[in-house]
């Protein structure tokens, strides 16, 4: 993503303003390339999470609560247990303990998630604001004209993608809040089975917003890429004019 610097006003400004452009083009290029990939690897955790969930609530909407003896407190329960959330997220019930400590993961990154989307959403909605003014002085180079599109459009992507993010950290908080409703031990589980399944049906409501957020966590990573050729033309004509200025 990218930040920017005040509009030049002293003599010169223009040659000062084309090197800034030329120190963005460089490095904020480059920085982007990491935002249009870390959010997909986000994405694809957000998503084994969502299918965690998914298949227990799967697994109890249907299952009804066992009464079986049991001799070991590390035995699996029998009803509660998906074989889907064991592989992907290591979700045990086990009869003789509470919640099991990958739901309480599975929360925790939740909240760091959403977190670290509201930090950055911050953040770049805050630059892009401070270069959408800047971007008005290039409007004066009359070698950039049938650039001005490329170089608004990458600022009006981030400021999108930032907007995005902030919606992604909410979404996050919201599945971690109604996660956080659910008595997770077996004996409240299974007293739920009897008693109209309402944890089922918060899981996966959690699931399913925990699956948007990975879809917007793609979507923002698609806009920032597709700034890719804008930033390489940009530079490529901020350098002619520079030349030839020169």
């Amino acid at each position: 993503m990218e930040t920017t610097s005040e509009t030049p006003t002293a003599p010169g400004a223009d040659a000062a303003l084309l090197e800034a452009m030329l120190n963005l083009t460089r490095f904020h290029r480059e920085h982007e390339k990491f935002y249009a990939s870390a959010p997909r690897e986000q994405a694809v955790v957000l998503q084994r999470h969502a299918r965690s969930l998914q298949a227990l609530a799967d697994t109890w909407s249907a299952a009804e609560a066992g009464h079986r003896p049991v001799l070991s407190p590390y035995e699996g329960a029998e009803e509660l247990n998906s074989p889907a959330a064991l592989q992907l997220d290591g979700v045990l019930f086990m009869e003789g303990e509470g919640r099991p400590a990958e739901i309480a993961h599975l929360i925790r990154d939740l909240r760091r998630a959403a977190e670290d989307q509201r930090e950055i959403a911050e953040w770049l909605s805050s630059a892009m604001e401070a270069s959408w003014g800047v971007a008005s002085a290039l409007l004066d180079i009359d070698g950039l004209a049938d650039m001005l599109g490329e170089r608004h459009r990458i600022i009006a992507n981030d400021w999108q993608a930032a907007t995005m993010g902030g919606v992604t950290s909410r979404v996050l908080d919201r599945a971690a809040d109604i996660l956080e409703r659910v008595d997770f031990t077996p004996a409240a589980l299974r007293a739920d089975l009897a008693d109209g399944r309402v944890a089922a049906g918060l899981v996966y409501s959690a699931a399913e917003l925990i699956s948007h957020a990975a879809d917007l966590c793609c979507d923002s990573a698609g806009l920032v890429h597709g700034n890719e050729r804008r930033w390489r033309v940009f530079r490529q004509r901020v350098a002619e004019v520079v030349a030839a200025q020169q």
